[in-house]
């Protein structure tokens, strides 16, 4: 027995020896030096950049840069976090064939293994400028990513197509762009160009942080709109269209656009840019976008935006919303989502500002500029309120936690949305400011509003155009300045819940509440047309698509409750072969019978027969006049004299 015992002995005094000898040998090898931290101060001499976007047929762009250099190691970055998209989205990817040259010589570079968005050279000696040649390989098709080029029009993310030198703010690095267009075409900017020739163009030297900020539109067929011909701060609308025919707007369509410069302007009494260039691509070729910038934003809606102005309301908010951006975002801008440069990591805590009450003042600012009636600016708010009334995922998941989302989900479609949330800081944010805008109507007796806090948080300054940061604190003392009460509790409150009750007294105090009926408004019957898909959300608690497919399906309703997902297919209805219509006459009548609703469904190459007991009949989300409370949301949504 001893004997027995003194081998397990040796075995487990052998077994901890070798243990050790692995951890020994497990020991992580050290990182890469950490990237040089950006100084505010200037980088020596001027990056010129010459960008070939003649190849749209294979959307390749073609870029030639020099860069002016000291002798000795030099890192070069290419964007990775830019401004609007709140996440590191910067396309690494999509950039092929560096060629690094010093007098004609190859010179070598490595990229880092940490950061694969940096590249470090070793500069020689006597070399002053090195000459880089490379390509942005744009998507050719959806599922590579964002269309950016079409055989009629281009959108140009200046961000896609620079490296720059690390150690620097982007604001002290100067840059001296120019790009060449194919023959005929014609482009748009807030660059000032300081030459021309053809369909190409030199832009006067302008900051790397300004020329990110300012992208280029360009196509044949163009057409340009005088929205505000004021000497000091012109306004122009640069619309670019798959057609020629769909670049005509009527009267009364571009006198909505021109009142909502009006209405910006009285809302927050300033503007913080010399002129402004909305651009905007009438298309379903090139991918869609909306994506605010200083002086210009960049705007993708359906081709029909114009000459089917009646079945595209749902689109029309895209535009005052990036416009006031240019106040809300980009002259105000939270502390923690500025950055040096474009390779420091963004924080977005507070995007319930930036893109939370720009979705409340893009939607104000449509119905008073008349892109919207009364009537759709209700059916909107009364779709955003249903959406919350039913978002379970409240339960478990903050509305401040929702301001990561960009981060964790890079804006890809995730198959719960109900459940896991989704940038709900800009849709559950427009209600927050909604209750705030009452509450302040309510106290002050109606002499005090949000528009208030809007001129004196965005508006002051009047001019100038260098970011003016702020936190939570900022905006906490602009509104008891407004209107004295306890708001920091009141947006705690709102932002750290787990109530599963969507925050709608902004609704009721406005002098409305949410109803459901049978019938959906004219907006949304017009949107499910458009995007040609069924919204059952509200019943079923599902919303059909293409090829009959599930797009969303909404967490504890009765489709999920039959075991139904995002993807299933849609094969028939009660041994019928599907129908949408039919589908919708089945469920309006559930609300007199019992019977329940069978479907034939596929997924992937499995065919089921699923059954859902759901008695309740259509249901569409409406707003009703509540006549005990003043109507203060007709007053919010009135265009201001």
């Amino acid at each position: 027995m001893r004997c027995r015992n003194s081998v397990i002995s040796i075995l487990v005094a052998g077994g901890a020896m070798f243990t050790a000898s692995i951890a020994a040998a497990q020991t992580p090898l050290p990182l890469p030096p950490e990237i040089v931290v950006p100084q505010d101060v200037p980088f020596p001499g001027t990056i010129r950049l010459a960008v070939d976007v003649t190849d749209v047929t294979r959307h390749i762009f073609r870029v030639r840069e020099t860069i002016p250099v000291p002798s000795g190691p030099l890192t070069l970055l290419y964007p990775k976090w830019l401004p609007g998209t709140h996440s590191p989205t910067g396309r690494i990817d999509a950039l092929a064939g560096l060629i690094i040259q010093a007098h004609g010589q190859r010179v070598k570079w490595v990229r880092d293994t940490v950061d694969v968005y940096a590249f470090h050279v070793d500069v020689p000696a006597g070399v002053t400028n090195l000459d880089l040649e490379f390509q942005f390989l744009s998507a050719g098709d959806g599922n590579e990513g964002r269309i950016v080029t079409t055989r009629e029009m281009l959108n140009l993310q200046w961000g896609s197509v620079v490296l720059y030198p690390a150690g620097y703010f982007a604001r002290q690095i100067t840059i001296e762009p120019s790009i060449a267009l194919p023959e005929g075409w014609q482009f748009a900017t807030a660059l000032e160009a300081a030459s021309a020739s053809g369909p190409s163009a030199a832009f006067n030297p302008v900051s790397l942080e300004a020329l990110v900020d300012s992208p280029v539109f360009a196509g044949r067929y163009i057409k340009r709109v005088e929205l505000d011909a004021s000497a000091s701060a012109p306004v122009r609308l640069n619309v670019f269209a798959d057609r020629p025919d769909l670049l005509e707007a009527k009267p009364d369509q571009l006198d909505a656009h021109r009142a909502l410069v009006t209405q910006a302007y009285k809302l927050f009494n300033a503007h913080h840019y010399d002129r402004y260039d909305f651009l905007l691509a009438l298309t379903d070729r090139m991918g869609g976008i909306g994506l605010e910038h200083h002086r210009s934003s960049e705007n993708a809606t359906p081709p029909t935006y114009f000459t089917k102005w009646d079945d595209n309301a749902d689109v029309r908010a895209l535009l005052p919303h990036e416009f006031t951006h240019s106040w809300n975002g980009k002259f105000r801008r939270p502390t923690d989502l500025w950055t040096a440069n474009y390779n420091v990591p963004m924080r977005d805590s507070l995007l319930w500002v930036y893109e939370g009450q720009t979705q409340y003042w893009g939607h104000v600012l449509a119905a008073r500029s008349g892109l919207w009636s009364r009537d759709q600016a209700l059916d909107a708010l009364a779709d955003v309120a249903a959406v919350y009334d039913k978002r379970v995922g409240r339960e478990w998941k903050s509305l401040q936690d929702t301001t990561n989302d960009p981060i964790i989900a890079s804006r890809r479609a995730i198959p719960w949305r109900s459940w896991q949330r989704s940038e709900d800081y800009y849709s559950e944010g427009e209600l927050v400011w909604l209750d705030a805008d009452t509450l302040i109507r309510e106290r002050s007796g109606g002499e005090k509003s949000l528009d208030d806090f809007a001129s004196a948080f965005f508006g002051n300054y009047d001019g100038k155009w260098s970011p003016e940061l702020y936190s939570f604190d900022d905006v906490v003392k602009t509104l008891n300045a407004v209107q004295p009460y306890n708001w920091a509790d009141f947006l705690h409150a709102r932002l750290e819940s787990y109530e599963r009750e969507a925050p709608l007294d902004g609704i009721a105090r406005g002098g409305y509440r949410l109803v459901y009926s049978d019938t959906p408004s004219d907006y949304v019957k017009k949107r499910e047309s458009r995007r040609k898909l069924t919204d059952l959300t509200f019943s079923l608690g599902f919303v059909v698509g293409k090829e009959n497919k599930l797009t969303d399906v909404l967490w504890g309703g009765p489709a999920y409750d039959a075991g139904l997902t995002v993807g299933t297919q849609l094969v028939a209805v009660d041994g019928v072969a599907y129908d949408n219509d039919r589908l919708k006459d089945i469920v309006k009548a559930t609300k007199t019978t019992s019977a329940a609703i069978d479907l034939l469904v596929k997924n992937g190459d499995r065919y089921t027969t699923v059954r859902i007991n759901y008695q309740g009949g259509l249901s569409y989300p409406h707003l009703e006049r509540n006549a005990s409370a003043p109507a203060r949301l007709d007053q919010i949504l009135a265009a201001r004299n």
